[in-house]
Order: C-alpha cells, then structure tokens, then sequence
C-alpha cells in the first residue's frame, strides 16, 4: 500500500480531515474510537481537533452520560459513548484481577472482597461519595495490608472492590469537578447497570471489538488489533474470522475497501494539533507509523514510542511535535516542514483552546510543567535550526 494514502485515508477515518465538525462528543467517539484517558488532556484534545468541541460541551456530555469513562479495552480507561458502554465494559473483563490476585496472597479471602463489594453499593445506595467517605461508611470491611502490601502497590481492600464494581457496571466513577483531566472522583451507582441486558457471549464481544476497531483504524495488522484488545493469537484470528476482512498483512472491513480505493490524498495540507496517545497513532502501534520516509532519521523523531510530547499531523503524516507551557501560555512546538501561514494558525488556534479552556495540556496524570522543561526547552531549541 502507498504509505502516503495509507496515512491520509487514517486521518480521514479518523475525522481530522474537519468533517465531522458540529458533531456531539457520543457522535465523534462512535465514529472515530473511543478516546484513551489516564488522567490528561486527550479526551479533550481529540473531541476538539475533530469537531471544534468546547471543553464545556465535553464536560456536559460527561454530566449528561452521553459519554463516560470506562475500564474497557485490554482493561485501560477510555472514555467511551453511550452507545459502547456495555460493550466496553464486556470487552475489559478479565483484565482487573491482577490486583486481587496479590490481595489473596496477602491474606484477604475472596469472600471478604464480596462482603466488601456489597457494602460499598449500600454505601452509595444513599448518594454518591469520594473514597474517604465510602471508607468512613464501610468501616472495618477494608483490610488494610501494612507495609508488606504498600510494597506490592496494594494497600487495603476498598481499591479491589471499587475496581471490581466498576468492571461490572455496579458503579461508575464521576470526576470531582467534571473535568477528565483530573484524577480525583466520586463514586455513584449505576442503574440501570449497561450490563444488565448485555447478551453477547465471550467470543461474540470479540468479535464486535474487532468490528469497532478495524472501522476505526483499518488497514491494520493483526498485530495492531491484538496489540489493542490484547488478545492471543487464537483468540484473535477466532474474533475476525466472521468479519471476512480484506487484504493481506494489512486488513479492512470489506464495506470500506471500494471507499479505500477510490480514495484520494487531499492535495492542500490540513494541519491538526492532537495528544500523545491520539487514536490516529494508537490505532496503528505509535507515532513512528504516521513518519515520512525523509523524517524517520530526524533527531527530533527519535523515541517517538516513549513520547516526546504530542503531535502535529497533516493529511496523516506526523510533521511536529508540541507541548504546552504554563509558564508563558503558550505551545512550545518545532515543525519538519516549513512554518507556513496554516501550521502557525492551526498552532494558534490550539493554543488558545488550551489556555482558554483547558489551562495546561497534560500528557498523563503524573505529568507536570516542571517535569515538562526540558521538552519545553528541546522543542524551541529543535525549532530555531529548522
């Protein structure tokens, strides 16, 4: 395939190519994947470069549940639509005991986690709380692990159980303060639980997630789709074996070959600001996938897998990288192509999204402006030799 169309045709499915403008947050997301979310910015950054989507507008989709973040593929967050929530949620399972693993051998009884379990949902029975107050309400039904279990990252019981409630649509968790690029929340109940008349066997859920995924990141290899869902290698040949994908190393959906190619590359750039974990590089391995040929030996490009701070695409080929600075305000970002009028624009108009609305960028929970410096420094040193 020409890697050049291969590029353009990924950031048209994804709707960077600003045809899904005007479209509600639960639309975007159905459309183009759910948005990957560990505490920083890409739920927002995704929603706006596809769709101009305010951060109050976000947010009022988050309120309302037209969208929600969810334990869904491979067990990661994401922020999900309406729509997928059942989905999501089946599609996690068996990706949260990792921790309740250690708690057994550490003491706890599974019986004990169900006792839990059914103390914090008559805990919340009586509205939402933060984890202080569950704590407070459910008393000495969490198990505290000393020492021995803060060496193992796990300290007491009440994490197990809220995960275990939330991997099973009993309860949801709502940020504090309505806002994705934080980490402190509320838990609720969730009823009707989109579980409840969820109906697709194990296989079945497979099966659809690899639907979802190759509508949303086709061509793609086998390795990619398992690589996303985490799947083995039976288990995800069993998944797409009904979709009858076209191709060979690099597989579609069979409605959306003629679409692919009849497909041409769009002859003017179109530039977009996105996150570091933007579906248009998470649905393909990394960034390093969206490179040029002439880019793939940039210094700039270099360890592209750990991040270097997000990205700037055109037509699907990545041709910057960006990061925000609190301290003046301001997107720090060095471009492999000329600095024209529309780059400094599409810069500009992030810039002021971000400030505006959003007030930092943040990568990931964890990140922060003074652990941003160096990038900071790097990306306007890397932008003065251009």
């Amino acid at each position: 395939m020409d890697p050049t169309k291969l590029r353009a045709w990924w950031w048209s499915r994804q709707g960077l190519d600003g045809r899904l403008a005007g479209r509600r947050p639960a639309e975007v997301l159905q459309e183009t994947g759910w948005a990957r979310s560990v505490g920083g910015c890409n739920p927002y950054l995704a929603l706006f470069a596809r769709s101009g989507i305010s951060r109050e507008d976000a947010d009022a989709a988050i309120a309302a549940v037209e969208i929600h973040e969810l334990p869904s593929a491979r067990g990661c967050t994401y922020v999900l639509p309406a729509a997928d929530f059942a989905l999501g949620l089946a599609a996690g399972q068996g990706f949260h005991d990792g921790d309740l693993k250690i708690a057994l051998k550490l003491g706890a009884a599974s019986g004990e986690i169900d006792k839990l379990c059914d103390a914090v949902i008559k805990a919340l029975g009586k509205g939402p709380l933060a984890t202080d107050g569950i704590k407070q309400v459910v008393g000495g039904a969490v198990r505290n692990f000393g020492p021995e279990g803060a060496k193992k990252g796990v300290t007491t019981t009440l994490p197990i159980a809220l995960g275990q409630l939330q991997a099973r649509g009993e309860i949801r968790r709502v940020p504090l303060n309505g806002r994705l690029d934080q980490q402190r929340y509320r838990y609720a109940l969730w009823r009707p639980n989109p579980l409840t008349k969820f109906k697709l066997s194990r296989e079945e859920v497979h099966t659809e997630l690899a639907r979802h995924y190759f509508h949303w990141a086709g061509p793609a290899t086998m390795a990619d789709f398992q690589a996303f869902s985490a799947l083995g290698v039976k288990a995800a040949q069993a998944a797409v074996a009904p979709l009858k994908l076209a191709g060979e190393e690099r597989l579609m959906l069979p409605e959306d070959r003629d679409a692919f190619e009849r497909f041409q590359v769009p002859k003017k750039p179109q530039y977009a600001l996105v996150g570091s974990i933007d579906n248009i590089s998470l649905g393909v391995g990394s960034f390093r996938s969206l490179l040029s040929k002439e880019d793939e030996g940039r210094k700039e490009a270099q360890g592209l897998e750990e991040t270097s701070g997000h990205a700037i695409v055109d037509r699907g080929r990545l041709v910057g990288l960006w990061v925000y600075d609190p301290a003046t305000e301001s997107i720090a970002w060095m471009s492999f192509v000329a600095a024209n009028p529309a780059l400094k624009e599409a810069v500009k108009r992030t810039e002021d999204y971000v400030r505006t609305q959003l007030g930092d960028a943040r990568g990931f929970g964890l990140d922060s402006p003074k652990s941003r410096v160096p990038r900071i420094e790097a990306l306007r040193k890397a932008a003065a030799r251009v």
